[in-house]
């Protein structure tokens, strides 16, 4: 094979935001959950990650950049799912140019990879959920890999516990899994995005600083001292998300608010329930959570149920385009911005 040539895929990724969270790692390492868990994913042509993949014999190292500043591809979630997509690679062949990569060569060539997500990551949304998701599925197409979206969830799932969702659009369900080499913890599409078009997601940055306690430690302190956390994964979420499964085939709003305001509400608890108790969300979340419900109350049925991940930021998820339109109006009076820049963003 001649030095010259360079062979390049891109792919592009959503991130998703979970109705039914995901809190708790029975696996540090293989990174698999106490408790299933459901999420929407959102439209790619707000928020995203693209990322391209890049394989050439002139390439020295594995060598990528997030967001134009290169970074380190030491850690082990980096490795595992290079790892992981290069024992999978197959034949490539690209006959026009005189390329051909045998199965065997793909362990000693050496790849770049461009990532770019178009949100700020200041927002405070899941952004390494899209970037595994990204990286995982653009190193499938350069590979030539055969397995499908769910098969590759489970790679994506050992970057990003959350990454294994964003394979697929509409509303997905992260299965748990029981086996301990956690093959069997992956994702499936419950409904593709045309299942429930009517539903509009607005994203509230309460605010933009970095979190005092990072998912993956919150998580494994969680873990470690809350009770409250056992009695969730074992006997609350399952029912739940079988409720949650319902409401989306259905497209009943209703039951669809009240379970994902209560899952959230039930996962703050949760971090209260942990030693030290851990502090997410701050007066303004909380302000947003009173505003929707009293709102919900009298119109006499939901319009808007609200979420929350690790962080302060409201998901508002609108029942029809004339919530978000009246949500849109509200959250500007009752929440101004501090400047007319905060809204160009």
């Amino acid at each position: 094979m001649g030095e010259k040539w360079v062979l390049m895929k891109t792919a592009q990724t959503p991130t998703n935001i979970a109705v039914i969270k995901y809190w708790g790692k029975r696996d540090e390492t293989l990174i698999l959950p106490v408790n299933d868990s459901i999420s929407v994913t959102l439209d790619p042509a707000h928020l995203c990650t693209t990322t391209t993949v890049a394989v050439s014999p002139a390439f020295q190292q594995d060598r990528m950049w997030l967001n134009g500043k290169e970074i380190s591809l030491s850690g082990g979630r980096y490795q595992n799912c290079l790892r992981e997509i290069r024992t999978r690679a197959r034949e490539v062949e690209d006959k026009e140019r005189g390329i051909k990569i045998e199965k065997k060569d793909w362990e000693k060539l050496h790849l770049h990879i461009a990532s770019y997500n178009n949100f700020p990551t200041a927002a405070g949304l899941a952004s390494s959920a899209a970037g595994f998701a990204c990286l995982v599925f653009a190193l499938a197409k350069l590979m030539n890999v055969s397995e499908d979206e769910s098969q590759l969830s489970a790679i994506a799932r050992q970057g990003s516990g959350s990454a294994c969702r964003s394979l697929f659009g509409g509303f997905v369900k992260w299965i748990m899994g029981k086996e301990d080499d956690g093959s069997d913890s992956l994702a499936v599409q419950l409904v593709d995005e045309k299942h429930w078009e009517d539903l509009f997601i607005i994203i509230a940055v309460v605010s933009s600083r970095q979190k005092e306690t990072s998912s993956t430690s919150g998580m494994r302190e969680s873990v470690e001292t809350s009770s409250l956390l056992q009695h969730r994964a074992k006997e609350v979420v399952p029912k739940r998300t079988i409720k949650m499964e319902e409401a989306i085939q259905n497209r009943d709003f209703a039951s669809f608010a009240k379970l994902a305001c209560a899952d959230s509400n039930q996962f703050h608890a949760v971090c209260l329930d942990t030693l030290p108790p851990i502090f997410y969300m701050n007066d303004t979340s909380h302000r947003i959570i009173s505003y929707v419900e009293k709102w919900n109350r009298s119109e006499g049925t939901p319009q808007v149920a609200y979420t929350f991940d690790a962080g302060p930021n409201a998901v508002l998820i609108a029942r029809d385009r004339k919530a978000a339109a009246q949500l849109i109006q509200r959250l500007l009076f009752y929440f101004p911005p501090k400047s007319d820049t905060d809204l160009d963003r």
